[in-house]
């Protein structure tokens, strides 16, 4: 009876041993991608950004990027959402793109309004008499002419239609001095050695987090056109920025994106913009593509930055 019952027992031990390796595949629990997500309401204050017909550009950004901060502490609790600005006032463009990197951020989400300028137009109105004059001193003498006169008058622009801009994959060389800031500071904070940036092991990881960051800003900047189109909006794309000026999407060391939510130049989507229901609906497209990209990044846990 002994003798069966250990044998038992072995064949039961091993039986919980080998069946704890399946039951939890992957066992340890990943960390998630994105645990700080920065939102960033463009201009402000004494800067109003472009100019509609009614309206300043400073405060359709204030309004998509409260609702869609809202939206994201409720769709994700345990993700820390932050603010550039909750206000009508002005951070600079360098003190937005510190204050990212400074607190981590795994996301930088930047919202702008597009301009197109007016065009100029003319008109053929008749003629005017010109006077000029031909020759020197005493043979100087007066003429008249006729020429043709004109008068102008400007038009609206008809460009329309959303845009998302990343850093651009050329310039990646000075967008990859912040990283390398960003990963030094980190390893600063959980190792008593500075690292050396020169280490060509360490200028290798800066590279290859900058790839990523290009290749994750390009990911979420794409899905966010498609919401928009997904939302029946005229879409223009995901393009590349690399003008100086465009230091939020430069400076920060984290996958970044701007989004241009239409044209206030446009009177119909400045109309849209400046509505509850447009905002609201902007911010619910950005959302939905925050959503995807996050599914998409939590299977693939992005590794410490440091050593």
């Amino acid at each position: 009876m002994i003798k069966k019952t250990t044998y038992f027992l072995l064949i039961a031990t091993a039986f919980a041993l080998l069946t704890s390796f399946y039951t939890n595949p992957g066992a340890e629990k990943q960390k998630p991608v994105i645990r700080t997500i920065i939102v960033d309401a463009g201009h402000g204050g004494s800067d109003n950004g472009a100019r509609g017909d009614y309206s300043f550009e400073k405060d359709i950004c204030l309004g998509v990027a409260l609702k869609l901060g809202k939206k994201l502490e409720q769709e994700f609790p345990d993700v820390k959402i932050l603010y550039t600005r909750t206000r009508d006032e002005y951070p600079s463009i360098k003190a937005r793109a510190d204050f990212a990197n400074a607190n981590k951020g795994d996301l930088f989400v930047s919202i702008h309004v597009n301009a197109g300028a007016k065009i100029r137009h003319s008109k053929f109105s008749g003629y005017k008499t010109e006077v000029y004059y031909t020759g020197k001193g005493k043979k100087r003498k007066k003429h008249t002419r006729k020429v043709p006169k004109y008068t102008y008058y400007f038009t609206d622009n008809p460009s329309n239609g959303t845009e998302t801009y990343i850093w651009a994959a050329d310039r990646a060389d000075a967008k990859g001095e912040f990283v390398s800031e960003r990963m030094t500071e980190e390893v600063n904070d959980s190792t008593e050695y500075a690292p050396d940036i020169n280490d060509p092991e360490f200028k290798a990881k800066s590279l290859l987090w900058t790839k990523r960051y290009f290749d994750r800003s390009l990911m979420l900047a794409t899905m966010v056109e498609e919401e928009f189109i997904n939302g029946g909006r005229a879409s223009r794309g995901v393009k590349q920025r690399n003008e100086k000026g465009i230091w939020v999407l430069q400076a920060t060391a984290m996958p970044s994106i701007l989004v241009e939510t239409g044209f206030i130049s446009h009177r119909p989507e400045e109309d849209y913009l400046n509505s509850s229901k447009g905002q609201e609906e902007v911010a619910n497209n950005v959302l939905a593509a925050i959503k995807r990209y996050k599914s998409a990044t939590e299977g693939n846990p992005e590794p410490k930055q440091g050593f």
